[in-house]
């Protein structure tokens, strides 16, 4: 293929080539060429272009196919285009020759058709250019076409087209001809050929002023003539010409002088609307024809011609835009609502037409209303609609009012007026449920009385409008919410008040069970209480339905009806009326068949009316209740269910002869009664009706087969058994698209009527299938055989084999007996029936019995393969797969293979060919690669051969899609045949006619499947894969540019495989250039697969799809429709506009996930594309909800200034890219922002820090940071969150709290102290004020009090009268909450009220914890809050405001803190407590709704128990509330109000149980939350619980609780332990440990008291019989689970050896030391270390002293261990923190009381002794590793040993030996730190009290030092280090010198005193020293002028024999009061540098 890349065509490597090969290698050049020409300069194309002229005309002779022909075209085009133009008169010469040529011949076809495209092609780009040769030329196309097939008319149609397109006015003389050949193909039999004389027609009204003026009736006409038997594409084609003339008609200008010549009059609106009505109503039949169908009564109407005329009213309003819709408004309803109306009786003259007609208005009006207008234009529909119901509601009125005679001729006006009020119900129904709560303004409006109306409504005498009406209140209750309760309550209330009219019991109980149906889109529900009044009306209305004759048919139905419906609000509701329920259903039914005997002999007519009716509605109830109730069925409920089935099912069988003795008035009820029969026996397993199988089985049989039915209604019984793969092969009509709304009842065929709610009113309250649009029941005679179909499969495969013989046997019996289209029907049904018993045995793994059994099946299958029906062929096929799979046996699957072998080979009918070749591949698909592979070699043999014939477009599609199915099962099996079937496919796609557009989606889906199968092998560089990958991309490329929009779906779905498997080999902005202009098309199907592909491209490259749709945009001229949006907002604003009209769910959701991809992966680069992007559609509907914002300030007139100014800045931008985007757009784009902030939380710091980001803004302009957009973001929050949509508002609450939290903590540069977010405190003020208002829903309030409590508590603003406004909010609510159960508003249900509640108080509880936290760190932390409470208490308090702002609720808060909690630990008890809860549920909740209720209080307990912890900390547990007792609480005592006492306040606790009591509260619901960590807990959760628990034990009563209740601290430990092992968080962790801590300390704490006790009992008794305290008792023995210290002891090793593993001595192989490197750890890990040493060191004082003495080898090894894996050296000699940790833990246990206590002593002394050993093995090398560990830590470790522990542990000789050899080794170490640290310890071992300890260092060490420090008189000190060496060492030497006994003093002062005079200087040297010298003569004459006087008599003695020591002294005393003349002296500084030091180590460990 690389040879076809050049500018001319090689035709060597051509000549080589096959057939095939040839075919694909011109294609292949063609499509290089097109790209080449346009990149080559002009003069070397115009040096070629006569070669290439020459090579292009010779391809024309060689018979291109299709997309070569339009290739070939088109490059001849851009070639004269670009080169010289004098040769292209010949060119269209030899064209037209070709043309004129009178050979007819097949093989000829080809070039003759070749020629019509070039000159197509040719005129399209050259235009004008080619003078007048084109009246020739058309003349001679016209000619041509006169004696051409269907292929040559339609090229010869899309030919005239691009003629006409490229000469534009020029071409005027030949418009007359074209439309007259056009006109004549606009009704031609093929379809292809239609569509293009539309295209055709469509191009010429451009100029052709006659088409819309003169001739405007005929083209009218000649549309609708063309809508008749026409196919989707030509409805399509055709509405959009007649749509688009008509709407040209209406709004051109006509040019003046044409005009005045014309005498052309403007057409008004009425008559353009007149005209399509005409066509609705009469069809394409003229005038007279029309008068004489009237006159027989037939209609004449099809309904093809009817939903194109439906289409082309949308076209039209399309057209002419959503402006002029509104200005036209009223007009355009009247006219389309009077389609249906009385004064065309026509149109609804039987309920099928009424029905048909009806769907066709609801569709105009859903796609202009819907799809056209924004919100405020909707909102102003509604109101005409309202208008328009309101009118006709007169009418009505006054003819039942009026009694005379003409009644009888007005009720035709009710029932004509019936169907224009459906329709307007339906869409006033719609149009409310799309606008949602913004429709909210609308139903306060008294003015349009919007619920009046639809109410008034209800009690219409037609029941279809009943039905209507109550479909357009559970809309407006779905939208919205608040409006359901009220609805509900005025119907039931209606329906009370009303019970004597037939219309009103009705009417009502319609509105009713439509609002029940509502609540399950309502997530605030209803209150619980309807429930049972709702029970007892129906109730009511069964028992009296027997009272009145005349009432009594409605109220049986009203009543289960409203049973029925309550069934749907679940199991938590129906629980409690269950039995009532059952009750009833019991007694519906009579007892026993006896009875049901007498009631047959008894009955008339109308009473089995009522009966059925009424057991129709018992069924229909139970079955709602099976299906929405599944909880409930216990074994014991379906025993109650069972009963009364046999009974049914008896009576199941005596309806025939019941009809027969009272005839047809029973008809109906009878199939109704069938109906729900078959219906729940669906539902319920099989073995509840055991013994009715077969009798049930025989009614089945009889209803299939039944003689009376007439229609053969395929389309809606087939589908569901048919493949969904296959149904893309049939009509396209079984696709979705667009108009599947209208398009159905093209589907059912013209007899059978379209779904309908009339038809089966107990759908009104079930689930909706498709969003948005009403249920739509099909009539009963056709779902009671859907029903019958399907339950004939479960019955079937359970009745015995013998059974199910027989009666397949008589179904086989009823289709020979029937003749014509009664078999057909017949057949239809019982190949149905067989299918779904085959589909469910082979889904429940059945077997099918007996030989005889498959025979039978086999041969009623066949007969379906056989059937005229494809849909039944479709089925067959399916189920003959079915079959084989249930039999499942290898030699029976090849048998059903041979019969389809045969039979193709053998058959020459279309119809057989088609069902056996799908059969085969359905065999394929359900048993895989089963068959052997000769078998699938001659499967593919046939199915190859039958592709190919051309005879039959229908036998190529059947056999190409069944080779797609075995090209997708047989997988890698299939490799062998990749190349033949690859070729072959090609060769189709390139020879196939574009009209046979269903072959090629064929060939896309194999194509598709083989380039499944070849997968990643696509990416290989071999020649084989590679011809195979540019096979695959060429077969891509002819399928996009396939007329056929489903094609071209087809084409990019394979290139997203492709660019699944092969990604470089795929062009990325062709593809993204081809999914960017298909964005917008009319074809659903298309639009799906260009954003699947779209979602998939983004995921990988976002950026290079972005750029390549902008650069197309800007490339393009006019090609790409919504090319302006992506021009200026790139793709992501076209595709934000897109989801904006889009109405399809999978596409929306489609769409936001690319968005959401591409946000992903570029919002942080194109931050300001994004904001801006997410800005428009924020604010292009901002503007009326300001001004509601504005009105509900009231506050006082200060502060108001400021919150409204802030919403006063709106109309800045007029143009908006988004005319007002919808609700859920808007809600999108707010979800976008959250996100782009939390893309911008993981890229550059800059975009929350404003200097930052300023700086680098000033560097380079192009950088872009989210902080700069600060203003935008709180201003788009703002908008959200006071818009009237509630899903907007919750959305801008959402993204006003990201903000706060991110942007809180951000300084403002220019004002130190403050920070950003602080400008902005109006705005948050004034978005959060209007979520508090009265009537706003509890969701929103419970987000906007979150938003509160983070705008408290981020400290943004300090001052307190500035936050008061917030914290106002909160109050406000708090005192809203206080009323408590009783006063909440009763519009939903009551678990919202308690979301609300917890809502409240959980942002209190936030507040409140922010504040102590606050006030702590502003304290000293050694005060604890107690104090703070008194200072309150005595107005002393100011240190932090929040505080203050909480104190004055804290009382009640705590109280409702406290109840809240109660609750919780309620709710949380198993189930098996459930009896002894309180009956009326708990503070905050009822019994019935407590399940809704738990995940509220799940959401908000842990933050309350935290709040709640803190408060009772800070009472102390000891101080009683003034407010505790029962008497003065503001809420209602419950039984269940905490600390209250019983209700009857007999008892009175005391302090301290109340206190027990909230302890073991606190305690017992965190431990349970702690012990059973689900999934889903929060971090948030844990640490608040964790913090409550630490500070319950911040205080001394609790801990003398948990340390005197040894288990409760265990149960404690253990449960800390799984959090520690659990959750790796480290903050967790660390919270954790410090609980432990805590628990430890209560442990001390309890020991010390009881030792404190027990000596102050025993006083003077002998020590010796005081018993032992503390763990380990007498003998020291821990017990595992009964040891406090154990436990602590496991959690610490587990925190210490997850750090640290080599601590575990499993893991370093044995117990002994091994050397590893140290390491230092994380700062994380080093705080949980440093923690668990703490708590290891405060262990020993919990144990007896036995008891010490079994823990302290753990202890010891646990820290040495630490010590020695941690000490890294670190520069500047620090120690890293653990190790300091360690060291002081050391210190904590060596000076541990135990150490010294008598029973213990001589072990302690033992064990701390090898410690010390330990320690010292540390250092000495073990393989030479040993230089790694640091020094200083381990002699620290040394000299912590030396200090604190009893001197017999170190003096004894080896141990000292060894210490003191550490020291000798570490004073020569040379780094100067090391030095320095030596001297620091040595001097605190110097200073030790005890001589047996000092003074073996003194004599070893002292004379050394003095050594170096008589070394360093030589090498003055450089630097500061140096100066600090001397400056330590000097300090021992003094500490030596007090330290001596008198005798040796004067010696050590004779050495001292030279080394400090060395370093003196005289008057000279000073004033030239270094300033280290210096400091170091300063420091000598320091220490000098102290020593001296303490030791005089020795200094003297010095002086005196030494002369040279005193000069020098003298003279630097002198030189010294020199300077400070001249200077302030400098000593006092110079004190500091070396004392610091060493006075922090001491403080550290020492």
């Amino acid at each position: 293929m690389e040879l076809a890349h050049s500018l001319l065509l090689n035709e060597e490597a051509y000549s080589q080539l096959g057939e095939v090969q040839k075919a694909e290698f011109i294609f292949e050049w063609l499509r290089y060429l097109e790209k080449l020409l346009l990149a080559t300069s002009r003069s070397d194309v115009r040096e070629k272009q006569k070669t290439l002229v020459e090579q292009l005309l010779s391809l024309l002779n060689s018979s291109p196919g299709p997309p070569t022909r339009k290739l070939l075209a088109k490059n001849l085009a851009i070639l004269y285009s670009i080169g010289d133009t004098f040769s292209v008169y010949e060119t269209i010469d030899k064209c037209n020759d070709l043309i004129r040529s009178k050979d007819d011949s097949p093989s000829y076809l080809p070039t003759k058709l070749a020629a019509v495209v070039c000159l197509g092609s040719l005129y399209k780009k050259l235009g004008r250019i080619l003078g007048n040769t084109f009246t020739d030329t058309v003349g001679n196309i016209l000619k041509a076409m006169k004696s051409a097939e269907s292929q040559g008319r339609y090229e010869i149609m899309l030919s005239l087209q691009n003629i006409l397109n490229g000469l534009g006015a020029a071409a005027t003389p030949c418009h007359r001809d074209v439309y007259k050949a056009a006109r004549s193909c606009l009704t031609d039999r093929s379809m292809a050929v239609r569509c293009a004389a539309a295209k055709c027609l469509l191009e010429l009204q451009n100029e052709a002023i006659f088409m819309w003026s003169t001739d405007l009736d005929s083209v009218a006409t000649l549309c609708f003539k063309s809508f008749e038997g026409s196919n989707y594409d030509v409805r399509i084609s055709v509405s959009k010409l007649l749509g688009t003339i008509l709407a040209k008609a209406l709004i051109s200008k006509h040019p003046g002088t044409a005009a005045s010549r014309q005498n052309i009059r403007r057409v008004s609106l009425e008559e353009v609307l007149e005209l399509l009505g005409t066509g609705f109503l009469r069809g394409s039949s003229g005038f007279l024809r029309a008068s004489g169908d009237m006159l027989k009564g037939t209609s004449s109407v099809s309904r093809d011609v009817r939903v194109g005329v439906t289409q082309a009213y949308v076209v039209f309003v399309s057209t002419l835009g959503g402006a002029w819709l509104e200005k036209n408004f009223a007009a355009f309803l009247s006219h389309i609502l009077s389609l249906v109306s009385q004064s065309h009786p026509k149109a609804t003259q039987t309920q099928i037409d009424a029905v048909c007609c009806r769907r066709c208005v609801s569709f105009i009006l859903r796609a202009t209303i819907g799809g056209l207008l924004g919100e405020k234009a909707q909102i102003a529909a509604v109101k005409d609609i309202c208008q328009a119901i309101w009118k006709l509601k007169k009418i009505v009125d006054a003819v039942m009012s009026d009694s005379n005679l003409e009644t009888r001729l007005g009720s035709t006006d009710v029932a004509a007026s019936q169907h224009m009020l459906v329709c307007a119900l339906q869409e006033l129904g719609n149009l409310i449920y799309n606008l949602g709560t913004t429709a909210a303004p609308l139903l306060q409006d008294s003015s349009t009385g919007l619920l009046d109306s639809v109410i008034s409504v209800v009690l219409h005498p037609s029941m279809s409008v009943r039905l209507a009406a109550a479909w357009c209140l559970h809309c407006i209750a779905v939208a919205l919410p608040s409006h359901l309760t009220p609805l509900l309550d005025r119907c039931l209330e209606r329906l009370t008040v009303l019970k004597s009219s037939p219309e009103a019991i009705t009417g009502f109980s319609f509105a009713v069970a439509a609002l029940l149906g509502a609540v399950k889109h309502c997530p605030l529900g209803i209150p619980h209480g309807k429930g049972k009044i709702i029970m007892t009306l129906a109730e009511d209305l069964l028992c009296s339905a027997a009272q009145n004759s005349r009432l009594s048919a409605q109220r049986t139905q009203a009543g289960w009806l409203l049973i029925a419906a309550l069934m749907t609000l679940g199991p938590a509701v129906v629980s409690h009326h269950l039995a009532r329920v059952l009750l009833l259903w019991k007694c519906v039914f009579p007892a026993s068949p006896k009875d049901l005997e007498t009631e047959k002999s008894r009955g008339d007519s109308f009473t089995w009316q009522v009966t059925l009716e009424g057991r129709a509605g018992a069924l229909c109830a139970i079955k709602t209740f099976v299906s929405y109730c599944g909880d409930l069925l216990t074994e014991e409920v379906i025993q109650r269910l069972l009963p009364p089935l046999p009974c049914a099912v008896d009576l199941l069988t005596q309806l025939s002869s019941i009809l027969k003795t009272y005839g047809s008035p029973l008809k109906t009820p009878s199939v109704v009664y069938r109906q729900r029969l078959y219906e729940l026996l669906i539902l319920l397993p099989p073995e509840t009706y055991e013994g009715n199988l077969c009798a049930v089985l025989r009614e089945l049989v009889a209803d299939l087969t039944a003689p009376d039915i007439q229609v053969a209604a395929s389309t809606f019984l087939l589908p569901p058994l048919c493949h969904q793969d296959d149904l893309l092969i049939l009509s396209p009509l079984l696709q979705e698209t667009d108009h599947r709304f209208i398009e159905e009842q093209l589907l059912l065929g013209n007899g059978v009527a379209c779904g309908s709610l009339e038809y089966d009113p107990y759908s009104i309250y079930e689930k909706d299938i498709e969003g948005d649009s009403v249920p739509k029941p099909l009539p009963p005679t056709l779902s009671v055989i859907s029903s019958a179909a399907k339950l004939f499969g479960v019955v079937c495969a359970h009745v015995e084999e013998a059974q199910r013989i027989l009666m397949l046997d008589q179904l086989l019996d009823s289709i020979k007996h029937t003749k014509g289209i009664r078999q057909q029907v017949v057949q239809l049904h019982v190949v149905s029936s067989v299918s779904s018993f085959l589909k469910y045995v082979a889904g429940s793994k059945g077997s099918l019995g007996p030989e005889e059994m498959r025979r039978l099946a086999l041969t009623l299958v066949m007969g379906g393969l056989e059937s005229l029906n494809p849909l039944l062929r479709c089925a067959a096929a399916e189920a003959w797969a079915r079959l084989a799979q249930v039999v499942d046996d290898g030699a029976f699957t090849a048998g059903l293979a041979q019969i389809s072998f045969d039979k193709l080979k053998s058959a020459r009918d279309v119809v057989t060919r088609t069902g056996h070749s799908l059969a085969l591949g359905s065999l394929h698909r359900y048993l895989g690669g089963v068959s052997s592979s000769q078998h699938l070699n001659s499967c593919i043999g046939i199915l190859y051969a039958l592709s190919q014939d051309n005879t039959s477009p229908d036998v190529q599609t059947w056999a190409l899609h069944s080779l797609s199915l075995i090209i997708d099962s047989a997988g890698p099996l299939y490799y062998v045949h990749v190349e033949p079937t690859l070729s072959l496919i090609i060769m189709l796609l390139l020879n196939v006619p574009p009209t046979h557009a269903e072959v090629h989606q064929s060939l896309g889906r194999c194509l598709n499947a083989l380039i499944t199968t070849l997968g990643p092998e696509l990416q290989g560089n071999s020649s084989s894969v590679s011809t195979l990958r540019t096979s695959c991309l060429l077969g891509c490329a002819v399928m996009q540019d396939n007329p056929n929009c489903l094609v071209q779906a087809q084409a990019i779905s394979c290139l997203q495989q492709l660019h699944m498997f092969a990604p470089r080999h795929v062009n990325l902005s062709s593809l993204v250039s081809c999914l960017c202009v298909n964005l917008c098309s009319p074809y659903l199907l298309l639009r799906r697969s260009v954003l699947a592909c779209l979602r998939q491209l983004v995921q990988r490259e976002a950026a290079e799809v972005s750029e390549h749709a902008v650069m197309l945009a800007k490339d393009s001229r006019e090609e790409l429709t919504p090319d302006a949006n992506i021009r200026k907002f790139g793709l992501e604003g076209a595709l934000l506009t897109l989801l904006d009209k889009e109405t399809d769910q999978r596409l929306c959701h489609d769409i936001k996930e690319t968005l959401n991809h591409m946000l992903t992966s570029m919002a942080v680069e194109k931050l300001s594309l994004w904001l801006k992007l997410c800005k428009d559609v924020l604010a292009a509907s901002a503007d009326f909800s300001t001004v509601i914002c504005v009105d509900t300030m009231q506050e006082e007139e200060g502060d108001k200034g400021d919150d409204a100014s802030v919403l006063t800045t709106r109309n800045d931008e007029k143009s908006h890219p988004f005319t007002n985007p919808r609700w859920a757009t808007r809600v999108f784009a707010a979800e976008c922002v959250c996100r782009i902030i939390n893309q911008c939380e993981n890229a550059n710091i800059a975009h929350f820090d404003i200097a930052l980001a300023q700086e680098m803004k000033k560097r380079d302009s192009r950088n872009d940071f989210l902080v700069l957009h600060l203003a935008d973001l709180i201003r788009m929050a703002f908008m959200a969150a006071t818009d009237h949509s509630d899903q907007l508002r919750l959305s801008g609450l959402e993204t006003l709290l990201v903000v706060i939290r991110r942007f809180a903590a951000i300084p403002e540069p220019e004002f130190p102290g403050h920070v950003i977010l602080e400008q902005y405190q109006a705005n948050v003020g004034a978005a959060l004020r209007p979520a508090f208002t009265s009537e706003t829903p509890p969701d929103v309030t419970a987000k906007a009090c979150q938003v509160c409590s983070a705008w408290i508590t981020s400290g943004v603003v300090s001052d307190l009268n500035d936050l008061r406004r917030v914290h106002q909010l909160l109050v406000s609510s708090l005192t809203k909450i206080q009323a408590g159960k009783e006063a909440a508003s009763h519009l939903y249900n009551e678990s919202a009220s308690t979301m609300e509640i917890l809502a409240v108080l959980k942002a209190w509880a936030e507040v409140y914890i922010i504040a102590v936290q606050r006030y702590k760190n502003h304290k000293q932390p050694l005060k604890t809050v107690t104090y703070l409470e008194e200072s309150v208490r005595n107005g002393s308090y100011s240190s932090d405001g929040l505080l203050e702002l909480v104190y004055t609720d804290l009382g009640t808060l705590s109280r409702l803190w406290l109840a809240a909690l109660q609750d919780f630990a309620l709710l949380t008890l198993p189930s098996e407590f459930a009896s002894q809860l309180p009956a009326e549920g708990g503070a905050f909740y009822t019994a019935e709704t407590s399940e809704n209720a738990k995940w509220h209080y799940y959401n908000s307990w842990a933050l309350i128990l935290h709040a709640t912890a803190l408060w009772l900390t800070s009472t102390g547990f000891v101080v009683a509330d003034p407010d505790e007792g029962a008497s003065d609480l503001s809420r209602p005592v419950t039984p269940t109000s905490m600390c209250q006492g019983s209700s009857s306040g007999a008892t009175v606790k005391s302090p301290e149980d109340v206190y027990t009591d909230r302890f073991h509260l606190i305690l017992g619901i965190s431990v349970e939350f702690l012990c059973s960590l689900r999934s889903d807990a929060t971090m948030e959760s844990l640490t608040a619980c964790l913090h409550a628990l630490q500070a319950l034990l911040d205080v001394p009563w609790p801990r003398s609780k948990i340390g005197s209740d040894q288990d409760l601290g265990i149960e404690l430990l253990n449960v800390l332990h799984r959090v520690i092992l659990t959750r790796e968080s480290p903050s967790i962790q660390l919270a954790s440990l410090e609980v432990v801590r805590q628990i430890i300390c209560a442990a001390q704490e309890h020991v010390k008291e009881k030792r404190r006790s027990a000596e102050v009992d025993d006083g003077a008794a002998e020590k010796e019989t005081l018993p032992e305290f503390g763990e380990g008792k007498d003998t020291g023995g821990l017990v595992p689970g009964k040891s406090l210290v154990f436990a602590t002891l496991e959690l610490c090793v587990c925190i210490l050896v997850r750090q640290l593993p080599e601590l575990n001595p499993k893991l370093t192989g044995s117990p002994g030391v091994k050397a590893t490197k140290p390491q230092r750890l994380s700062e994380d890990g080093s705080r949980l270390v440093s923690a668990a040493l703490v708590i290891l060191s405060e262990l020993p004082a919990v144990c007896s002293p036995e008891g010490s003495i079994s823990i302290l080898p753990t202890i010891l090894y646990l820290t040495i261990g630490v010590l020695r894996e941690t000490a890294v050296k670190l520069p500047g000699g620090q120690l890293s923190s653990t190790v300091a940790a360690s060291l002081q833990a050391l210190k904590g246990i060596l000076s541990s009381p135990m150490a010294r206590a008598e029973k213990s002593q001589t072990a302690w002394t033992e064990l701390l002794r090898s410690a010390l050993t330990t320690v010292l093995d540390c250092w000495d090398p073990v393989d030479g590793t040993h230089q790694e560990l640091d020094e200083v830590s381990l002699l620290t470790a040394i000299t912590v040993f030396i200090l604190s522990t009893s001197p017999e542990v170190t003096t004894i000789p080896c141990l000292q030996k060894r210490c003191i050899e550490k020291f000798k080794i570490t004073l020569e170490i040379k780094d100067p730190m090391v030095q320095i640290k030596t001297y620091q310890l040595l001097h605190s071992i110097f200073q030790y009290p005890n001589p047996a300890v000092s003074y073996p260092y003194i004599y070893s060490l002292a004379s050394s030092i003095v050594e170096k420090l008589q070394e360093i008189d030589k090498t003055k000190p450089e630097n500061t280090t140096e100066l600090q060496i001397f400056q330590e060492g000097i300090k021992v030497l003094e500490a030596l010198v007090t330290v001596a006994e008198e005798q040796h003093r004067s010696q050590l002062v004779a050495c001292l005193l030279p080394i400090l005079i060395s370093f003196l200087l005289d008057e000279n040297a000073l004033g030239s020293a270094t300033s280290i010298m210096r400091n170091l003569h300063d420091f000598a004459l320091q220490n000098l002028m102290q020593i001296g006087p303490q030791y005089s008599s020795v200094f003297k003695r010095l002086m005196a024999s030494s002369p040279a020591l005193k000069a020098r002294l003298e003279a630097a005393i002198k030189g010294n009061q020199e300077s400070v003349k001249v200077k302030i002296p400098t000593s006092k500084h110079t004190k500091n540098p070396g004392k610091n030091s060493s006075i922090q180590l001491k403080t550290n460990f020492l």
